[in-house]
């Protein structure tokens, strides 16, 4: 009895911290729709990536406690996408359909109360931003499975949005079909950066049975739906949206497997002191000339993370280059570089300067 009685008491003093807590969101949120009507006066963006940083940063210093620190930075990730819905309804376009990789990424940048759209291809992620439909886009960059994606870098060619951040996500592949069971699929399918990250699990664990390439992981989970035979490479999220059992957890070769997306929009993000800038150039093929071009972040002491190539498509033998390197280019030095790169080059583009993904 003594015991029971004291669990009640403990229980009682965490429904009255819970009273304090939700007393505070709602006096947090007062706050919030106060800055909501300033931005509008002032014609101020309603989303601002930087200033997120900044709590986050915040309520990592401040989290001293026993409560983990990355659990505490998903609250408040959901307190903020809430707050900021209040203010305005952010729209979010995403190469679909919904429960792929790229809608769980939009998921964990945006937080659950954004407005996302799902879209059949990345060109037209782009042309909602561009025409105002959607106020964000995300879009698939590179994996460490299958490197760069370059339909997203051939986009930004011709377009004028911005990178206004970025997004690292732990792309944890599953098995998936109706039953459970390994003995009723006579075909896996799922799309081809999803089957290249379990190659050599299917070749062992399936021998015999046939892959199918698909359009997304998510047209696999609908397939494995509506088909008892059809097994799909997916996502947990794809097993939960379209009542999937999970035949085998994490068959992706590399444990530590990562796929990288991009949030484009049409404004730039401010300094963070966190930060890589994305640029691209054209030049034409000769010998040394990528040295050349290299040579003012170079000599700069500016650490290039990374490079990839592209041809340009409307020129012979022409190429475009894509950078990412460390800094903002509002820092005096990556600035240089840059202007130093745009004399020199036939065609050249800041891409935008974002804050790094952890």
């Amino acid at each position: 009895m003594k015991d029971a009685k004291n669990l009640d008491n403990l229980r009682d003093k965490i429904d009255a911290i819970d009273s304090e807590l939700i007393a505070l969101l709602d006096k947090r949120t007062e706050v919030v729709l106060e800055v909501g009507k300033t931005k509008e006066k002032t014609n101020a963006e309603f989303y601002a990536p930087d200033r997120e940083r900044a709590v986050y940063r915040r309520i990592e210093e401040l989290s001293k406690g026993l409560f983990p620190k990355k659990a505490l930075r998903s609250i408040y990730r959901e307190i903020m996408s809430a707050s900021l819905s209040l203010e305005k309804p952010l729209r979010i376009a995403f190469l679909g359909p919904n429960a792929t990789f790229t809608h769980l990424a939009s998921m964990k940048h945006f937080g659950l109360s954004g407005e996302f759209i799902p879209k059949e291809e990345i060109s037209s992620v782009f042309n909602d931003v561009e025409r105002g439909k959607a106020e964000y886009g995300v879009v698939p960059i590179e994996s460490t499975a299958e490197g760069v994606v370059n339909h997203t870098l051939d986009m930004f060619i011709n377009s004028e949005l911005k990178i206004s951040a970025e997004i690292l996500l732990e792309a944890t592949t599953l098995l998936l079909n109706k039953s459970g069971n390994i003995k009723d699929i006579e075909k896996v399918c799922s799309n081809p950066h999803a089957i290249a990250q379990c190659v050599q699990w299917l070749k062992i664990n399936m021998p015999n049975i046939p892959i199918v390439e698909v359009v997304s992981t998510a047209t696999a989970a609908e397939m494995a739906k509506n088909d008892p035979s059809v097994g799909a490479v997916a996502s947990e999220a794809a097993a939960t949206f379209y009542d999937l059992k999970i035949v085998e957890d994490t068959i992706q070769d590399n444990p530590y497997n990562m796929t990288r997306f991009l949030v484009i929009g049409k404004k730039e993000s401010t300094k963070t002191g966190a930060d890589k800038t994305s640029l691209m150039f054209a030049i034409k093929d000769s010998p040394g000339a990528l040295y050349k071009f290299l040579k003012p972040f170079a000599s700069r002491g500016i650490n290039l993370t990374k490079i990839e190539s592209r041809p340009l498509k409307q020129k012979a033998w022409e190429y475009v280059f894509f950078l990412d390197i460390d800094g903002h280019k509002s820092e005096e030095n990556i600035s240089d570089a840059i202007g130093e790169l745009d004399e020199m080059a036939s065609f050249m583009k800041v891409l935008g300067s974002y804050t790094k993904s952890k």
